[in-house]
């Protein structure tokens, strides 16, 4: 006989879900109305923050993003406020010093911030150990996070041995996180069940819905003692965002895992999301399932900026050959999982390979850095001949990277100090340098303030800093990336990473 127990519900609504569908554009605006009512749910928690939210608060929708932390705060008094956290990138695409690391979870703790979710690209514990230590040093729970992959080296017993060094470092619990919809139901439920059982710590499930497979993964899971799940509400559901929350807990609803929570209330909630969504084009590419990401594994979102790299280079009709060439080049890099920054790193050597016709001619400074191991140890072996051919003779590091990079902190309030109106703008300023920078301008009225549409108005189009003045493309082959150009970090300006 099963014996209840109530599963918790994580809502992703106001963070990954909409940074998955419609990359990240859900302005505060629009999330405040409905703030009340998700309040009076009962969700184990509301993911808010992290991940691209960050930067997109500032490049794209003129909001300050402490501030939007803060009036979620306020509105969602009595909700556990949750954040996604890249580990020592932070919430950024590459490493940062420790001080940067400290003040920033010092900063979001004192935001509001309840939990927060770390993960590593290359699941890499030197990368996470420091953000675990700040973070359970402000009194908020940290949660150890396994970035999910299938490949030759990826198993369960690799898995389960990740969360022991996990435990082993101090975390509050375990997360799955499944950026690419990879995991089977069955192995959901072995990986779930051995993780209960041999590392004892309470288990939370993220998956995406991109292979079709996570509502079935989510009901194993469950079966196999996972204690919380990642959902989305309705509107913002499925495709490449989460599985809906009114589904599952309907489906749970009269179970031994009932969730407890209010149908009727979700579907107000889900209302409000339906309402605002007329002001979003949802692309079909993120809406549909796609079993071929099990190939390719790319996580749920990155599609649509492949394509988008390629349209701007008029080679949309090469999108086939790209996503051929992603495992490839994961396969010469060590499997790596495909997540922030290395789904970018992978991707964009993907198209670059597949562009100039030849693989490896041309590689990024990301690549470069990589394969100095300036971002971790990679999981497998990296190709010996791709080593020889970027590096030459030059040895990768062994040691763990952020003790190469000196702090900043002290320097940047430096830089700065004409555009500091908060403590948090200098985080800013060192996470995205150039975006605060513009940011910070337009808060001061030195520079016009970003055109935003209007709910539901489609004919004005949000300003976006890949354009110039006569809306022609900037975008240039040597800094082809998933993430916009100004973010890519070239070797003549990159005083953050050593090169050797």
């Amino acid at each position: 006989m099963t014996t209840p127990r109530k599963v918790g519900i994580t809502d992703t609504s106001l963070r990954d879900a909409h940074q998955s569908l419609i990359a990240t554009r859900m302005r505060l605006e629009e999330m405040l109305p409905v703030l009340e009512l998700m309040d009076q749910v009962g969700y184990h928690s509301l993911e808010v923050w992290g991940g691209a939210t960050f930067d997109a608060c500032m490049r794209f929708l003129d909001e300050d993003p402490w501030e939007r932390l803060r009036r979620l705060r306020q509105g969602l008094k009595n909700t556990k406020l949750q954040m996604l956290l890249r580990g020592q990138n932070i919430v950024g695409y590459r490493h940062y010093p420790d001080d940067v690391l400290a003040e920033f979870i010092k900063k979001a703790v004192a935001n509001g911030i309840d939990i927060i979710r770390i993960f590593d690209a290359l699941n890499d514990l030197r990368n996470m150990e420091k953000a675990i230590k700040f973070t359970r040093k402000e009194g908020a729970h940290a949660q150890g996070t396994l970035s999910y992959t299938i490949s030759p080296l990826h198993n369960i017993d690799y898995f389960v041995k990740v969360a022991q060094d996990l435990k082993e470092t101090g975390v509050d619990s375990i997360c799955i996180k499944d950026m690419a919809g990879l995991i089977s139901p069955f192995d959901a439920y072995e990986l779930v069940g051995r993780l209960k059982s041999e590392v004892g710590l309470p288990v939370q499930l993220h998956c995406h819905y991109t292979s079709g497979m996570a509502s079935m993964a989510y009901l194993k899971a469950v079966e196999a003692g996972v204690d919380i799940i990642d959902t989305a509400s309705a509107p913002l559901s499925m495709g490449a965002s989460q599985p809906a929350t009114d589904s599952m807990v309907a489906a749970f609803q009269g179970s031994p895992y009932d969730t407890g929570l209010d149908l009727k209330l979700l579907s107000q909630i889900s209302e409000h999301f339906n309402e605002i969504s007329c002001s979003y084009e949802i692309p079909r590419a993120v809406m549909g399932v796609d079993a071929n990401v099990l190939s390719y594994q790319i996580p749920g979102g990155m599609i649509s900026n492949l394509a988008s790299q390629l349209a701007e280079q008029k080679a949309t009709h090469l999108l086939k050959d790209v996503l051929a060439e992603v495992p490839r080049v994961r396969a010469d890099l060590g499997y790596p999982p495909l997540v922030t920054p290395s789904s970018q790193i992978v991707g964009t050597q993907a198209v670059v390979n597949v562009l100039i016709g030849e693989r490896y001619k041309m590689v990024s400074t990301e690549i470069k850095n990589y394969l100095r191991g300036l971002y971790g140890k990679p999981p497998g072996e990296v190709d010996p001949d791709l080593l020889r051919k970027v590096l030459k003779d030059e040895k990768p590091i062994t040691g763990r990277p952020a003790d190469k990079l000196e702090p900043q902190l002290e320097e940047a309030k430096k830089e700065i100090a004409e555009y500091i109106e908060q403590e948090e703008d200098v985080l800013s300023y060192i996470i995205f340098p150039n975006v605060a920078i513009d940011f910070f301008k337009r808060r001061k009225g030195l520079l016009p303030p970003l055109e935003l549409k209007n709910s539901c108005d489609t004919d004005i189009k949000t300003s976006t800093s890949n354009t110039n003045n006569n809306g022609q493309s900037d975008l240039k082959l040597e800094a082809i990336h998933e993430i916009d150009e100004a973010l890519v970090i070239n070797d003549e300006y990159n005083y953050i990473y050593p090169a050797g």
